[in-house]
């Protein structure tokens, strides 16, 4: 990703407030939904009657992982996301954090839609910003540092915050988590080592 400077700072503050809005730590698994509801953004699911059942069918059961959601814009400046609810929940939570990453970092959009390689969007900067805010809200960089500093596996920091083991993997990495514990770690034995 190249992502513009000071952009991961700027991300990591924003997750702060909107974490303080929902009345969440930083340790706290984050509800996207909840999310969503805070700054008005409807979510929908592909089971509303109103849908064309074909198209339902061929994106439910047919070809599922070619929609897992869409930033619709409103007029005259709102949105609503629609969701594909036949996948896994914690690939439905990451999908709604990344749509209302657009949302919160003030996108200009036209409609966004995301199946299983992310979202589709013209402009790459913007969906690495997405990708990022995204992540910063579910697994946060200082949680990150805890969870190193625990010992815990991406297997763990995955059930803790209920994302996807890759999810946990990428922001584990992506943090520098483990490599910050390492590194204390280290410096903390060499100032307790017996001299020889």
């Amino acid at each position: 990703m190249t992502l513009r400077r000071g952009f991961k700072k700027e991300a990591r503050e924003l997750a702060l407030e909107v974490r303080e809005e929902l009345g969440l730590d930083v340790f706290a698994p984050l509800d996207p939904w909840a999310l969503a509801e805070l700054y008005g953004i409807e979510v929908y699911d592909l089971s509303n009657p109103v849908l064309p059942e074909a198209s339902v069918r061929y994106l439910t059961e047919e070809r599922p992982h070619v929609f897992s959601a869409a930033l619709v814009p409103l007029e005259p400046s709102g949105a609503v996301i629609i969701e594909n609810h036949v996948h896994p929940l914690r690939r439905r939570r990451s999908t709604i954090a990344h749509e209302m990453a657009h949302v919160l970092l003030e996108h200009p959009f036209g409609l966004t839609l995301t199946d299983e390689n992310g979202c589709r969007s013209a402009v790459a900067g913007i969906e690495e910003e997405a990708t990022e805010l995204s992540g910063e809200l579910l697994v946060p960089t200082d949680a990150a540092r805890v969870a190193a500093f625990k010992g815990w596996s991406d297997h763990s920091v995955a059930n803790h915050f209920r994302v996807s083991v890759a999810m946990a993997t990428w922001r584990m990495n992506m943090t520098g988590a483990r490599r910050i514990a390492a590194r204390t770690r280290g410096k903390q034995e060499a100032r307790y080592a017996t001299p020889a």
